[in-house]
């Protein structure tokens, strides 16, 4: 069993399971959220929710036909599973952990998918961010960055604005003095930005949509209230 940390707070907790649901956490922090399932209510209903706030995302995936190959490497490691010694029962919870752990892999590459469709390209990407609204946590915008010089910004829906107002896109990575404008987006339009004039995309960088007057921030800096709000994982 692994203890929950005392100073964890409620938004780190959320942010634990964002991940692990993402499919984004390394194979030790993945493994430790596991034993923690069991006996941490408030992780696994974390876990539950972000599990079902992500699952409408899979609608904008189109089916598609496994190959052969893949149908083979399915096999292959089902085979490898089963030639495993017997779990006892009090450790019922690891075997469902290890059904949960599959299907949120498929999950995440049912988003990824998702995501690569929406943007017609062949080209996987590096980065992946999920904008949710700060109040709710519901998913809004996916960022797919398939190189460190250029993003998209991609609607899930179509953000109510005033008509005297404007979503303004911001950036910050770690060691920047300040967030810095990547322009103004419509509601419910795909947006690519051109970010070679910045340091290379980076792990965790924050990403957010703030509402501004119609003509943007005036001091260069976000003034009103953030709409959307999320962080970069490195996927491929």
């Amino acid at each position: 069993m692994t203890i929950r940390p005392a100073d964890e707070t409620p938004e780190q907790l959320a942010e634990l399971a964002s991940e692990y649901v993402l499919g984004t956490l390394s194979d030790e922090r993945r493994r430790a959220v596991q034993q923690r399932l069991p006996d941490d209510a408030e992780l696994r209903t974390a876990v539950d929710t972000w599990e079902r706030r992500l699952l409408g995302l899979t609608d904008f995936a189109q089916p598609e036909t496994p190959s052969p190959a893949l149908w083979q490497r399915i096999e292959r490691s089902v085979n490898a599973l089963t030639r495993q010694p017997t779990l006892e029962p009090s450790s019922w919870w690891n075997r469902l952990a290890l059904w949960r752990g599959l299907a949120v892999a498929g999950l995440a590459a049912t988003l990824l998918l998702g995501t690569l469709l929406l943007t017609q390209t062949t080209v996987k990407p590096t980065y992946l961010v999920v904008l949710v609204a700060p109040q709710d946590k519901s998913p809004g915008w996916v960022i797919s960055a398939s190189n460190p010089r250029e993003i998209q910004l991609i609607p899930l829906g179509v953000a109510q604005v005033p008509e005297d107002k404007a979503l303004e896109f911001w950036t910050k990575a770690e060691g920047w003095q300040g967030p810095v404008s990547l322009g103004l987006v419509k509601p419910g339009q795909t947006l690519s930005v051109p970010v070679d004039k910045l340091p290379p995309l980076q792990p965790d960088q924050l990403f957010e949509l703030t509402l501004e007057n119609r003509t943007g921030s005036p001091i260069g800096k976000p003034t009103g209230p953030i709409q959307f709000i999320g962080r970069a994982v490195k996927v491929i």
